[in-house]
């Protein structure tokens, strides 16, 4: 899936709030994504002056291997489960459900990733084991994920707008 398309699932799922609630959720369900291509993005940007912004997947030999070492941790539920026990037993239990968009993130990718280009492995340390899944950049998956991120954003809108006029009644 589109990195914009995590944030927005992950704001719209676990962020509505407050806005600083959906920020949050929107960065966590960006978070995966752009720990692991967003200095490699950086670089290419800053150094060369190029936006690596194309669809279709580079060459595996154009990616630093670092990269895949961070999608690993960043795309794994079982990383993730330590992190939300460790921020459930410090207490912090309110962001701890923000952080929810993150696994969400790895629960789409699952699908919408193929193992041509980094499948991903969300049971890593334990297992490489990865889903053969449809590209996200395909119409049959892109097309629906729009509509549907359209969707879920007008009925929250209409949600609140309904919830804050009883509010002044």
């Amino acid at each position: 899936m589109d990195i914009l398309s995590h944030g927005l699932y992950g704001g719209v799922t676990f962020g509505r709030k407050s806005r600083w609630d959906y920020w949050t959720a929107f960065l966590f369900g960006i978070g995966p994504d752009l720990l692991a291509f967003g200095p490699l993005f950086f670089v290419s940007f800053f150094i060369s002056g190029s936006w690596p912004g194309h669809v279709e997947p580079p060459s595996a030999g154009m990616i630093p291997a670092y990269v895949s070492s961070v999608y690993s941790v960043t795309h794994s539920l079982i990383i993730y489960a330590v992190f939300f026990a460790l921020l459930w037993w410090l207490g912090k239990r309110h962001f701890a459900h923000l952080t929810l968009a993150w696994p969400l993130h790895i629960l789409v990718d699952i699908p919408t990733h193929s193992n041509v280009f980094f499948p991903t492995p969300f049971l890593w340390p334990l297992s490489h084991f990865s889903v053969n899944g449809m590209q996200w950049g395909q119409p049959v998956i892109f097309i629906p994920n729009v509509i549907l991120l359209l969707c879920l954003y007008f009925y929250w809108f209409i949600h609140r707008k309904r919830r804050s006029s009883h509010s002044r009644e």
